[in-house]
């Protein structure tokens, strides 16, 4: 009989423990600021889509998205502070293909863990990458490019960004499928790198379009081939790799959003549903593919995957192009 009469109170207690439990998180969020952490210098593509994204979600909720820049060590420091926040869906970090792919590759013991230290909330845009030459080089088409540099082994140059940047993985990654050896030149970011390339020092340069389509409309640079597997909106007259030679070669950089791990996954949806919904709308969209981004707004489930199947692509990369950085 004295177990009988403790249900009532043991089922209350039960009930109010669910309650509670960050798994049956508050319905009200956002109660408070928003933080997303860009793990990189203001001014570059990820502190502009982070800013962006924080302003509509400021203007759809009511509350005020802060975002904090915490550049150095390839993103390392910024993801590090994301992975350690309080796991309550106030902390969100800006993550990029360098940080989740490619750094637990080419650095040592990370003070975080691309898959098992955070929540992925969506990928937000994925950047194919594009080849392009000096207006010097007799090459027109990326066939020819394929065909020549096969031909003399480290005779064309290639600029990129900085040795285990997405730039450089991607010409490394060309490379590799296509049985050729470039060489490759690095350079402490993608403007000295750009400089060089259209001085002539160099043959060519792959980069992101928001970087070279300038150059390209100015008549500065020839295009040759996007890394997508299908043409780009913004360059509708240049092939792919993949339609080239190369069928099915795809490689880039991404941007996306994570949340530390443990945070409640009805707030990690609430947040992928609003922020897809905003990658959706029209003039977003078409200043996004303006400079050679493509909206994505995917899933939790698939943005983890993605994440996944990206940092196993880029071990294999690494490891063949022998990269380290410490």
């Amino acid at each position: 009989m004295k177990t009988m009469a403790k249900l009532p109170f043991l089922l209350s207690m039960a009930i109010a423990a669910t309650a509670l439990s960050p798994a049956h998180a508050d319905t009200d969020y956002p109660k408070k600021p928003i933080q997303i952490i860009v793990p990189f210098s203001a001014g570059g593509a990820t502190d502009m889509l982070a800013r962006t994204i924080g302003q509509k979600l400021t203007e759809r909720w009511g509350q005020t998205v802060i975002v904090e820049n915490r550049p150095g060590a390839g993103g390392n420091i910024g993801a590090a502070a994301g992975a350690r926040a309080a796991p309550d869906g106030y902390t969100l970090t800006l993550t990029a293909a360098g940080i989740s792919a490619v750094n637990p590759h080419v650095y040592k013991d990370l003070p975080y863990d691309s898959i098992t230290s955070f929540a992925p909330v969506t990928q937000l845009v994925a950047a194919p990458l594009l080849l392009a030459v000096h207006p010097s080089v007799d090459i027109d088409t990326p066939q020819k490019w394929l065909e020549e540099v096969r031909a003399n082994p480290e005779k064309y140059t290639v600029a990129n960004g900085g040795v285990g940047t997405a730039q450089h993985l991607g010409a490394e990654y060309l490379d590799m499928e296509a049985k050729m050896k470039s060489l490759h030149v690095p350079y402490s970011g993608s403007a000295p790198a750009t400089s060089d390339v259209l001085g002539g020092q160099t043959n060519a340069i792959l980069d992101n379009m928001v970087t070279l389509v300038p150059h390209i409309e100015s008549g500065k640079l020839k295009p040759l081939a996007v890394t997508s597997t299908e043409r780009a909106e913004n360059l509708p007259d240049v092939p792919t790799f993949s339609e080239s030679g190369l069928p099915g070669f795809q490689t880039g950089t991404w941007y996306g959003v994570v949340a530390p791990a443990g945070t409640p996954p009805e707030i990690v949806k609430k947040l992928q549903v609003e922020i897809a919904d905003i990658l959706k709308a029209p003039e977003l969209r078409q200043s996004l593919i303006k400079q050679g981004l493509v909206p994505v707004g995917n899933t939790p489930e698939e943005f983890a995957e993605h994440i996944r199947s990206e940092r196993e692509k880029m071990g294999k990369i690494v490891k063949a192009a022998n990269i380290q950085m410490n």
